[in-house]
């Protein structure tokens, strides 16, 4: 195969990563989407083989392959819904690892060869790819709860920080002045320890934002890796990846309503809580399932708020069986989606398309609230920092500023919950002690079960 034929079907596969992306911007087109991704991958994978088949090394690359999709496949296949982010932020860290490994092998193989621009391409990769390789590993940590998901602060941070920082720059010149191996595994080992520094004092709640972000960081080492390999194909993909991930980021920013600085950095200036009712019993309102259903029955509207308990519960099929009950007795339903509600974007709305939920029932945030003066019932599943009025109502707190879906207004107020444990960020949701909330404790899905029973029997 000549350049011009490798770049054009490179150039067809970057075609498909552009409609991927196209696809997954709308939960109806997703799928087709994701197929359209994997084909272009597919396409990108074996036209590499086709133009300079790396003979020598044959072997190896297939075995690697081989291994890699023993242990990918069945990973994918087996993950739960609720583990999709922590499964995302491995293969996001990966993904930058492997390249700035490419970068370093690509380096030590050229030596005296390498022009300034490729040396200079390579420390890019090698530093942007190993911060999001440790940086994967801890929000994977944060969120499988292995280590504490608060902001871990320690006095002087902020400086620590910024002194690992100003070294990996140092660094970088002395990489790119003296060539040679030593330079640049110190280079890499600073490059390690920044990016473990950079995302621990990130709390539990702003983690899957850590994530879009060292996404983008990924997709940037990629297309450095592109020009180091003088491969189009990478740079066109990596910079889909760096450009959509970047979108993303900001998106999730402004919807956890702060700047991206203050999701990094923010626990180095946040003020100190108070606990003063700490260990205090204070009295909540609990019901049965008969008694939400009997509540429901003389509802005329009533809005459905999804959240994370929803997806360990595996609900969504028996809260869209509640929705339907509720619309044969001529009840106006309406799913109130926060945009951040889950562990990553969209968590929600995949959950409710797998119960084939009418898209026209999903009300985004800015859409729903202003409704809910008017709602007679709110059904809370499982959410608990997207409906926190802390947010709105507790400078300091971890999520003050977060826009969040205001069910406090409705009439009614029903909270699903196991326990009386606090949402991801760790703090007391106030909406459990308003007189007009009932709570009603088990597993979603067992609860919900019984709800639909009571009601139909009414």
């Amino acid at each position: 195969m000549n350049r011009t034929m490798y770049d054009l079907i490179g150039l067809a596969a970057g075609v498909c990563f552009i409609l991927a992306l196209k696809g997954l911007s709308h939960p109806k087109t997703a799928r087709r989407g994701n197929l359209i991704g994997a084909l272009g991958a597919t396409i990108s994978t074996l036209v590499v083989f086709a133009y300079n088949a790396p003979l020598n090394n044959l072997g190896w690359i297939i075995g690697a392959i081989a291994v890699g999709s023993l242990i990918g496949v069945p990973a994918a296949r087996k993950v739960q819904m609720t583990q999709m982010p922590q499964l995302v932020a491995l293969f996001n860290g990966v993904g930058g690892g492997a390249a700035a490994l490419v970068a370093i092998v690509e380096y030590l193989a050229l030596g005296a060869d390498a022009s300034t621009a490729v040396v200079i391409f390579t420390v890019f990769t090698v530093v942007v790819g190993c911060v999001s390789f440790s940086g994967s590993i801890i929000t994977f940590l944060k969120l499988q709860e292995l280590m504490t998901t608060r902001p871990v602060v320690f006095p002087g941070g902020r400086f620590v920080i910024a002194a690992t920082l100003a070294a990996v720059f140092g660094v970088s010149g002395w990489v790119v002045v003296e060539l040679g191996t030593t330079p640049l595994l110190v280079l890499a080992a600073l490059s390690l320890l920044f990016g473990v520094l950079f995302v621990l004092p990130v709390g539990g709640a702003d983690v899957p934002i850590v994530i879009s972000l060292l996404n983008a960081f990924t997709g940037l080492t990629v297309a450095a890796s592109g020009y180091v390999l003088d491969s189009t194909l990478l740079i066109i993909a990596g910079t889909l990846v760096g450009a959509s991930g970047t979108i993303l980021t900001r998106l999730m920013a402004d919807a956890m309503g702060r700047s991206l600085f203050g999701t990094l950095f923010g626990a180095f200036t946040a003020k100190p809580q108070d606990v003063s009712a700490a260990g205090e019993e204070r009295p909540v309102r609990s019901g049965s399932p008969d008694d939400v259903a009997i509540l429901l029955n003389y509802a005329r509207r009533v809005v459905i708020v999804p959240g994370f308990g929803l997806a360990v519960a595996q609900a969504q099929h028996t809260v869209r069986e509640l929705a339907d009950l509720m619309i044969s007795k001529g009840i106006d339903v309406a799913y109130g989606i926060h945009p951040v509600a889950g562990r990553m974007p969209g968590h929600m709305n995949v959950l409710l398309a797998e119960a084939n939920v009418p898209y026209d029932q999903l009300a985004e945030m800015d859409e729903v609230n202003p409704t809910f003066g008017q709602t007679d019932v709110a059904i809370v599943i499982g959410a608990n920092d997207v409906v926190n009025p802390a947010a709105q109502t507790t400078p300091g707190c971890p999520i003050y500023g977060m826009p969040i879906l205001e069910v406090s207004n409705a009439a009614n107020v029903i909270f699903l919950k196991r326990s009386m444990r606090p949402g991801f960020a760790g703090i007391e949701n106030e909406l459990l002690y308003d007189p007009k909330t009932m709570l009603l404790f088990g597993d979603a899905k067992a609860s919900l079960t019984k709800v639909v029973s009571a009601l139909k029997a009414l």
